[in-house]
């Protein structure tokens, strides 16, 4: 079985040429800088091309690409970790920025979300005391298995993390289920049960439109496509079955992904692609310092034109508004 993790030392220098090439003030003109990181993926490294258009068009049994020991600055060269959000406009580009315009441009287009964010494209995630336990700032609790907006009929196609700076213990590990294995765990009953079923699902606090609780807006459908080869939608905190069968059946689900999940621990040059479409991910707990130097990963969120996620016309680096899955 092919590996998921792509080893870029010999790549760097190529990587960091490219990156050096790229506006140097990204957010002052995104769509310009998102378009010029088109044109550079071309100059991609052939390794790195032919893994990532490989999984772009096929996926893999794990569910996720992992590019590591890419170009970083050194920790002392860093800025602070952030301890708010948005950005500043005028921040100067990171290189792990840079890796996920490069990347991500090969794979599709780099999406914000109007609710999320203040609506940016990129995010830097980093603990925050007192996060919402549904929040990727949480980090002293578990954040749970979930797919990535599978409530939102724009749900991103990938999800990628890139990381700048781990955590002090560099205990923190990202946890990815891959339906592609999980599916073989499964009893035919089970799997026909979920496939093409929907669901009552609760939405992220983001898109609840300041009330605290408004229960299942969205349906999810826990398998559908293609029955052989299905896409996954799972929330463990979200997902919100009534009936029995539908628990039992969930469950039976839930406790297969447990038992194929894979973890990752992200270190400074490491870039995480998750296909959003057929796993889910969470992150393990890990205790910030406040000191400036706790974990800092910078996140894009990628749309293609596969599983409906474009109509045409869209351009990298526009923001989509909700739209609950019926």
């Amino acid at each position: 079985m092919t590996s998921p993790v792509i080893d870029c030392t010999q790549h760097q220098d190529r990587l960091r040429a490219l990156a050096a090439q790229l506006p140097k003030v990204p957010r002052s003109d995104l769509y310009g800088f998102l378009e010029a990181a088109k044109g550079l993926s071309e100059q991609l490294p052939d390794e790195l091309v032919s893994a990532l258009d490989e999984f772009n068009a096929h996926g893999n049994e794990d569910g996720y690409l992992l590019l590591r020991a890419l170009p970083v600055e050194a920790d002392e060269e860093l800025p602070a970790t952030p301890s708010s959000t948005p950005a500043p406009e005028d921040r100067p580009l990171l290189t792990m920025e840079a890796m996920l315009a490069l990347a991500g441009r090969r794979l599709g287009l780099h999406t914000g979300y109007r609710e999320l964010r203040s609506g940016t494209v990129y995010h830097d995630v980093y603990p925050s005391p007192g996060a919402h336990y549904l929040s990727s700032e949480t980090s002293e609790t578990l954040l749970e298995f979930h797919t990535e907006m599978a409530y939102h009929v724009l749900q991103p196609n990938y999800v990628m993390l890139a990381c700048s700076r781990a955590d002090h213990e560099r205990k923190a590990e990202t946890l990815v289920g891959s339906v592609r294995k999980a599916l073989r765990l499964l009893t035919d009953d089970v799997k026909a049960r979920l496939f093409d079923r929907k669901l009552p699902c609760c939405v992220d606090v983001a898109f609840r439109g300041g009330v605290d609780d408004p229960g299942a807006v969205a349906n999810v459908k826990p398998l559908y496509g293609e029955a052989k080869d299905p896409l996954l939608g799972y929330d463990r905190e979200l997902l919100s079955p009534t009936d029995a069968e539908d628990k039992e059946a969930v469950a039976a689900l839930s406790k297969a992904l447990d038992e194929v999940t894979e973890s990752v621990r992200l270190t400074p040059g490491d870039l995480l692609i998750i296909d959003n479409f057929r796993t889910t991910h969470a992150r393990t707990p890990f205790t910030p310092r406040w000191d400036g130097k706790d974990r800092w990963l910078h996140r894009v969120y990628i749309r293609t034109d596969r599983n409906g996620q474009l109509s045409g016309g869209e351009r990298a680096g526009d923001v989509v508004t909700f739209s609950p899955r019926r």
